[in-house]
């Protein structure tokens, strides 16, 4: 499938969604929002891709969204690629970019290459694991363009940094570097610009090694028990672990460990 804006790889076990207009520091155009959900879902439901790299093309990860067309859509009767009408009820959001990667559970990493401003910021912070090349950023100037971290993450930076942290990140609109990134936890390593995208490889690579259903599993309980209680989350977890012990990965994870090898798994 070709996609606007973005290109789409699939190698190794591993899909890799470049955000590509270099030109414009990859700002998110309409076409690009509704091809970045496609791409995720795309790569989510592949049984042969068993984790997901995001990264920028050219020299930034994502300067947020396009305000220049974002301003002529509003004036045509649209925003974010969503038609604003009188009679609408509500808007239905469950194709949105932030949405769908919130609920992919294949593993996520973020090679963030460049800048993330805004809009990008969120896309970075929605993903698993961050690893950051030394000239990277995280721009929360939401503020200083008079919105509001509208794409999760008045939602994620709390979680990652605590209420007080991510209070003064966000109501002063200020811009991180990696390594103040690295000191807060939003990034997982800092590495030279040259090396990011085997570091993120790599790190995907050796997700890719482990049994996929299990890995998609516990993703997916990691994410549902943000909002339960620790009760229901072992009863959860549990109710979810049934069905591995009836898996060929199961079965090939227990036998090489008996024959002290390395597992081969199917994803079955």
């Amino acid at each position: 499938m070709e996609y606007r804006d973005l290109l789409y790889d699939v190698s190794d076990h591993v899909a890799t969604i470049t955000l590509n207009r270099p030109e414009r520091l990859n700002a998110i155009s309409g076409g690009m929002l509704a091809s970045f959900s496609e791409a995720l879902r795309e790569a989510d439901h592949d049984r042969g891709v068993r984790a997901i790299i995001i990264t920028g093309a050219g020299k930034g990860f994502c300067s947020g969204l396009d305000l220049k067309e974002q301003g002529e859509r509003r004036q045509g009767g649209a925003v974010n690629g969503a038609e604003i009408s009188a009679s609408a009820a509500r808007f239905d959001l469950a194709g949105s970019p932030p949405v769908v990667l919130h609920t992919t559970d294949k593993p996520v990493i973020c090679a963030l290459n460049g800048a993330a401003a805004g809009y990008g910021m969120d896309l970075a912070l929605g993903c698993d694991i961050r690893i950051a090349a030394d000239t990277a950023k995280l721009a929360a100037v939401f503020t200083k363009r008079g919105v509001l971290p509208e794409s999760g993450g008045a939602w994620l930076l709390p979680r990652l940094v605590g209420w007080e942290k991510a209070a003064e990140i966000a109501f002063l609109g200020k811009v991180l570097s990696a390594q103040e990134c690295l000191e807060l936890g939003l990034v997982s390593r800092v590495v030279p610009a040259a090396a990011l995208m085997d570091e993120a490889r790599g790190t995907a690579a050796a997700i890719a090694r482990n049994a996929p259903l299990a890995v998609q599993a516990t993703k997916r309980m990691m994410r549902l028990a943000l909002e339960e209680t620790f009760e229901a989350s072992v009863h959860h977890v549990y109710l979810q672990l049934l069905p591995l012990f009836g898996t060929r990965d199961f079965r090939e994870g227990v036998q090489a460990f008996i024959e002290k090898r390395e597992p081969v798994f199917e994803g079955r």
